[in-house]
C-alpha cells in the first residue's frame, strides 16, 4: 500500500461581480502559498486546478467535472477547497460527490468590512452555503473553523485533516494476510470475511501455514541479506544473551519470509496465529520478531489470528502518517490501587524502541521483556457484530504500577468503569490496539468517511 498522501487543491470563488476580485486572486495564492508549505512539511504532494481557467479557481459546475476527472486521473487521497470568497457552492458539491475522498471546507477569516460599498469577500457567508449543500449531496466533510492563514488553528486543522485521509486511505486499501488459523479456543477473533469486503473493501489474503513453513526453510536454505540484515538488528536492539545463535537465525528468517509474502501477496499488514506454527518446526515463538517487524520495517503483525486487531493498528499507525508503530496489547487486570488504571500487556511484541529506560530489552524465550515507556496514548478497537461495525475510541496516559513480565504499561483513564462497560457490552474484545500520542479526534473524524460509528470511550 502507498503511504505518501497526495492532496488535491482547488481554491473557489462566486460567479458573481459583486464582490471586487483582486480579493479573491490574493487570497487564492495566499492560501496556496501557506497550504503548501504546511503540506511540504508533511512529505504531501499538492496538486491544483490552475488548468480550469486563467485564474485558477473553482467556479462554474463544468469545472467542478473537469476538476474531478483530473483529482481522480492523479489518484488525490482527500481535497481541499479554500473558499477564498463566498465561493461557488453547487461547484463544491458537484465536485466533493464525483471525487469520493475526504474533502477539507475552510475559508480565511475575512477582513473588518468597508464603510461604505460592498463586502470584499463575505467568505463566511459562503461557508455556511457550501456546508448546507454537501450535506443534500450526501457528501461527507470535513470543516475547520474560519480563520487567519497564520493562526496555529489554521495549521493543526490542516495537518489534522491529513492524518484523517491518511486513516480513510489505509483502511479502504487493507490486504490483511492471515497466516494459518485461529487458536481454537479464540472465538473473539472470527470475524465474517465476505462482510468486510462486501461493506469495507478490506481483503483477507489466506496463506496456510505449509506456505508460510516453506517460505522459512527457503530462506534459510538459500541465504538471504535481508535475513543477515534482520540478525545483526535483533543483537544490536536486544540483549539476546539468553538465546541460542540457532533460535535467532530462524527469528531473523521468520521476519524475512513476512516480509518476502507481503511484498508477494501486496498485504498491509497479517494476523498469524502464534503458538504453533513457528513454536513446533522451529523451536520460536514470533513475539519478538513481530515487534522488530513493526518497529523496524513498519509491518504490523497481529497475534492469535485476530484480524480486526490488525485493522485497528493499521488505522493508529496511519494516525501518525506512519512515524510511530501501533501495538496490540491485552486489557488484563484493573490497577490494584487507583480504579481509573489498567494494565496493558502482552507477551513480548512490542519493538525493543518502546523501552522505558531507553535500554535494551531483555529477549528470553523469544520475548522481549520490558515496561513500555511514559506517555500519553491512544487506544482504538474496530469491531462488528450483526452487521454492525463501530470502532471504540479513547485516550490516556502511563501511570505508575506494580512491576511484571512481558510488554507492559499502566494506562490511566478519566474513568475506567465507563470504559470497562463499554468494552465489555460493546463489539470488542480483550485485545487493544496502542499507540503513544493523541489522536482520538482523527479517528473519529475518519469514521464519518469510512461509514463505522465512532464510540468514544470519555462521551
Amino acid at each position: 500500500m502507498e503511504k505518501k498522501i497526495k492532496i488535491g487543491l482547488a481554491p473557489t470563488r462566486r460567479d458573481t461581480r459583486d464582490f471586487e476580485l483582486h480579493f479573491a486572486h490574493e487570497r487564492k495564492a495566499e492560501a496556496e502559498e501557506k497550504i503548501r508549505e504546511i503540506m511540504d512539511g508533511l512529505g504531501v504532494e499538492v496538486v491544483n486546478v490552475d488548468f480550469l481557467n486563467d485564474e485558477g479557481l473553482l467556479i462554474f459546475p463544468d469545472e467542478a467535472e473537469r476538476a474531478a476527472k483530473y483529482f481522480r486521473d492523479q489518484e488525490v487521497d482527500a481535497v481541499i477547497v479554500p473558499h477564498v470568497n463566498f465561493g461557488a457552492e453547487e461547484s463544491v458539491a458537484i465536485l466533493g460527490k464525483l471525487v469520493g475522498k475526504p474533502l477539507l471546507l475552510w475559508g480565511p477569516r475575512d477582513d473588518a468590512p468597508p464603510a461604505f460599498g460592498p463586502r470584499q469577500t463575505d467568505t463566511q457567508c459562503g461557508l455556511f452555503a457550501s456546508g448546507s449543500i454537501l450535506d443534500h449531496y450526501n457528501v461527507p466533510f470535513t470543516y475547520l473553523e474560519n480563520c487567519r492563514m497564520d493562526s496555529d488553528t489554521f495549521k493543526e486543522g490542516l495537518e489534522r485533516f491529513v492524518r484523517v485521509a491518511a486513516v480513510v486511505k489505509a483502511f479502504r486499501g487493507l490486504r490483511v494476510g492471515q497466516i494459518s488459523v485461529r487458536p481454537r479456543t479464540f472465538l473473539t477473533v472470527k470475524v465474517n470475511e465476505n462482510e468486510l469486503l462486501e461493506k469495507y473493501g478490506i481483503e483477507i489474503v489466506t496463506i496456510d501455514y505449509t506456505e508460510m513453513s516453506m517460505e522459512i526453510k527457503s530462506v534459510l536454505e538459500n541465504g538471504s541479506e535481508k535475513a543477515d540484515k534482520i540478525l545483526a538488528r535483533l543483537k544490536e536492539t536486544y540483549d539476546a544473551s539468553p538465546m541460542e545463535e540457532v533460535q535467532l537465525r530462524n527469528m531473523a528468517a521468520m521476519e524475512a519470509a513476512f516480509l518476502n509474502l507481503a511484498e508477494k501477496y501486496r498485504c498491509t499488514c497479517f494476523a498469524s496465529e502464534c503458538w504453533r506454527t513457528f513454536s513446533v518446526p522451529y523451536g520460536i515463538m514470533p513475539c519478538a520478531g513481530w515487534g522488530d517487524l513493526n518497529g523496524e520495517d513498519g509491518l504490523f503483525v497481529a497475534c492469535e489470528c485476530d484480524i480486526l486487531g490488525a485493522v485497528s493498528s493499521v488505522m493508529l499507525a496511519a494516525a501518525s502518517l506512519w512515524k510511530d508503530p501501533a501495538i496490540l496489547m491485552d486489557l488484563t487486570i484493573r490497577h490494584p490501587e487507583n480504579d481509573n488504571a489498567e494494565l496493558l500487556w502482552h507477551c513480548g511484541q512490542c519493538p525493543a524502541s518502546m523501552t522505558a529506560d531507553g535500554g535494551k530489552p531483555k529477549m528470553e524465550g523469544c520475548l522481549g521483556h520490558m515496561c513500555l515507556k511514559d506517555g500519553d496514548l491512544t487506544v482504538c478497537r474496530f469491531g462488528g457484530t450483526h452487521g454492525n461495525y463501530r470502532l471504540f475510541i479513547g485516550e490516556g496516559h502511563t501511570t505508575d504500577g506494580p512491576t511484571t513480565n512481558g510488554n507492559y504499561l499502566w494506562l490511566e483513564t478519566a474513568n475506567w468503569p465507563k470504559w470497562e462497560r463499554r468494552l465489555v457490552k460493546g463489539p470488542y474484545i480483550h485485545h487493544m490496539s496502542a499507540m503513544y500520542g493523541r489522536y482520538g479526534d482523527v479517528l473519529e473524524e475518519a469514521c464519518q468517511y469510512l461509514g463505522i460509528e465512532a464510540e468514544l470511550a470519555d462521551a
